[in-house]
C-alpha cells in the first residue's frame, strides 16, 4: 500500500474546555493554524471535520503551540493576559490577512467599529468586504474579531454567537474573571 505523500505540515488536534464552551484548535509545530468555538453535542463531529480538511496527516494531543495556547487561554480568561503571544498561520486571501492582521492591532478592552477597520486598511467603502472577512477569522479570540462592533455602538453579530462576543468584551472590560 502506497502512503500519500504530502509537503503540508503536520497538524496537531486538540480541544480544551473554556468558559465560553469548548475551543477547537489546530496547529503545526511551528503556528496555529485555527482555533474555533464548538457546542458540546457537535465537538466530536467538528472534530472529524477538521482532520478531513487538513492536505496533510493529522494528530491528536499537544504540539508545543498548543500547549502555550492553553496556558495563554488560561491566562487570559482569569484576567491575567492581554495579548497572546503565539505564532500564526491563518490561510486567507490577500484582503482577510490585511484585516485579521488589523483586528490584532485593536487594543484589549476596546472595540473598533467596521468602518474604522474598513479605514485603517485603507479602504473606507469595504465595510461590507470587512465584515465578511472578520466573520472567515480561523483564529478566535487570538486574532480578536470579537472587538468588532456596529458603527452605533450594536453589538454586531459574531460567529461564535453574540452570548460569547459579550463574555469576552466584559471579560477585557475587566468586568469579571473567568475560572477555566
Amino acid at each position: 500500500m502506497n502512503a500519500a505523500v504530502t509537503s503540508e505540515p503536520p497538524r496537531y488536534i486538540d480541544w480544551y474546555e473554556s468558559p465560553v464552551g469548548p475551543l477547537i484548535a489546530s496547529a503545526t509545530d511551528s503556528a496555529l493554524c485555527s482555533l474555533s468555538f464548538c457546542d458540546a453535542e457537535r465537538l466530536e463531529e467538528r472534530l472529524q471535520e477538521l482532520r478531513h480538511q487538513y492536505g496533510a496527516p493529522v494528530r491528536g494531543g499537544d504540539s508545543a503551540v498548543l500547549s502555550d495556547l492553553r496556558v495563554q487561554l488560561a491566562e487570559y480568561f482569569a484576567g491575567r493576559r492581554r495579548d497572546f503571544e503565539l505564532p500564526l498561520s491563518a490561510a486567507g486571501t490577500p484582503f482577510q490577512e490585511r484585516v485579521w492582521a488589523a483586528l490584532c492591532e485593536i487594543p484589549h478592552g476596546e472595540t473598533w467599529s467596521y468602518l474604522q477597520l474598513a479605514v485603517r486598511i485603507g479602504d473606507a467603502l469595504a465595510t461590507r468586504a470587512v465584515g465578511y472577512a472578520n466573520g472567515a477569522n480561523p483564529i478566535a479570540i487570538v486574532i480578536p474579531c470579537h472587538r468588532v462592533i456596529n458603527a452605533d455602538g450594536g453589538e454586531g453579530g459574531y460567529g461564535g454567537g453574540l452570548w460569547r462576543k459579550r463574555i469576552l468584551l466584559d471579560l477585557e472590560r475587566g468586568q469579571g474573571c473567568l475560572a477555566l
